[in-house]
């Protein structure tokens, strides 16, 4: 196989090896951003020089017996919201585009500290809001499957770079799916960690320090075990909570088929599902349960579905209005005089979420802590979740108007975009790890994955599932047209 499509861990071993220098993987990666990124514009930034100088040096610590961690030499693009010393982090904002960091960001710093070569920043859309990866700066990114489909966001950018193979690993981000989305619309991994475990400070806004509620940090990957890697070198506190805290994640406490007891939620009274993928998920999950897997298709935490939905999305919404200018803050005011008892309208339901008094959202919280409960009883039980990341696999471009006016395509009929919402926050809300995993190809021949979602700070538990997947089923497969430069 083509070196710059194996895994991160295997291309480090190469090199470790000497079987190939880190210049030299360098180059072949940038050989293949040189040839497919004119048609998916996936890498919006590079800084190649200091990439190139960085894999020099590289060499000579392989040369002198040294290493400078687990992705010595491997070379790896970034999420664009990320700061990176000397690139822009505009989050798709154009009056940003000359800011640059004075540090990298925690997480950036120990991909660094690792070994890692970045050379360059992957596509998102304006203020990473948004299932479809386009801005005003860069432009759009396309779906290696299907120029013609979206690759998912918010790190859209970034799961077109794996699957491509001009990156053998990402750092993506999400608080509505934006690492798993992109995932299962590319066909490629996709981890999005227990809330906190992963800091996020120099992430988002220009100089941004503060933690935004339910919004992580993860790896990004081809294979499941480079999820794991990844997040072994960029987990752990931060700042001040690293004087005195650290982290030590348990291990995966099974690994083979028959020792997994798992509930299946394929389809939601929230979101209607379109059934080539639910189809496809359900075969897969047929297959697991062909290899021993114990499959419980009735089992469910005890909460109201519904209103858990609700919850996830006015503590989303007021997580994601915290930056908001005093002028942007009063139009939601406006909005938020349309919610009454009986809800309202989508921006409606933005405007209260943006404006509400910090006792109601303590309201919201406290809810939120009880699902809480309502989940960990439900672990006791079960080992996972295995759910759906989105209603339908990768749509067509629609770039008319704006997000919440959209629709995608469903079975036969055309269905709100915001209804996608519904398997992001499902665990996301409650502050879950969830991994997805590929999980063939819908009969239309489009990529798609199958959540799993774990238990708090059972991270590796949903990894090893998503390892298992991989190697029972099959994982990741290059799109066509992009086996070889």
């Amino acid at each position: 196989m083509d070196i710059t499509l194996r895994s991160a861990s295997d291309q480090a071993q190469a090199i470790a090896n000497k079987e190939i220098s880190a210049v030299e993987l360098l180059d072949a990666t940038l050989a293949r951003y040189e040839r497919f990124n004119p048609d998916v514009n996936a890498v919006v930034f590079t800084q190649i020089d200091s990439a190139r100088t960085r894999a020099h040096a590289a060499d000579e610590a392989t040369a002198n017996g040294q290493s400078w961690g687990p992705l010595h030499g491997v070379a790896m693009t970034i999420k664009e919201a990320w700061d990176w010393v000397g690139s822009p982090s505009t989050s798709g904002h154009s009056e940003l585009i000359d800011w640059r960091p004075e540090q990298n960001s925690a997480a950036v710093s120990r991909l660094v500290d690792a070994g890692a070569i970045i050379y360059g920043k992957t596509n998102l859309p304006v203020s990473m809001s948004d299932w479809q990866t386009f801005n005003p700066i860069y432009g759009t990114t396309s779906n290696p499957w299907d120029l013609q489909r979206v690759p998912g966001g918010s790190s859209g950018g970034a799961a077109v770079a794996l699957a491509t193979g001009m990156a053998a690993l990402e750092l993506g981000s999400d608080i509505g799916a934006s690492i798993r989305n992109p995932a299962h619309y590319c066909g490629v991994f996709g981890h999005k960690p227990t809330f906190g475990l992963v800091p996020t400070a120099g992430h988002g806004s220009p100089g941004g320090l503060v933690e935004l509620d339910i919004a992580v940090g993860g790896p990004m990957a081809r294979y499941a075990s480079d999820l794991a890697l990844g997040l072994d070198v960029v987990a752990g506190p931060s700042d001040f909570d690293s004087l005195g805290w650290s982290i030590e994640l348990p291990k995966a406490r099974k690994t083979r088929p028959h020792e997994f007891k798992v509930a299946v939620m394929l389809e939601s009274p929230c979101v209607v599902q379109d059934t080539e993928l639910t189809n496809q998920l359900a075969a897969t999950v047929d297959q697991l349960a062909g290899l021993g897997v114990e499959v419980v298709w009735d089992a469910r935490p005890k909460l109201d579905i519904e209103r858990s939905h609700h919850v996830y999305m006015m503590l989303l919404r007021a997580a994601t209005g915290v930056e908001f200018s005093s002028d942007e803050f009063d139009a939601q005011l406006e909005q938020a005089r349309r919610y009454g008892p009986e809800g309202g309208d989508y921006r409606a339901l933005v405007g209260k979420a943006v404006t509400m008094s910090h006792w109601e959202w303590a309201a919201y919280d406290r809810e939120r802590q009880a699902e809480r409960v309502a989940w960990a009883e439900f672990f006791d039980e079960f080992d996972l979740m295995l759910c759906p990341t989105a209603a339908s696999a990768a749509y067509p471009h629609d770039q008319q108007g704006e997000r919440a006016d959209r629709t995608i395509p469903v079975n036969d009929g055309a269905e709100s975009t915001l209804d996608q919402l519904f398997w992001a926050g499902w665990s996301c809300g409650v502050y879950l790890p969830g991994t997805v995993a590929p999980a063939g190809l819908t009969r239309s021949g489009l990529p798609c994955g199958l959540q799993i979602v774990a238990g708090h700070m059972r991270d590796a538990d949903s990894i090893a599932f998503a390892s298992l997947m991989e190697s029972e089923l099959g994982g990741y497969q290059v799109p066509p047209g992009y086996e070889s430069v």
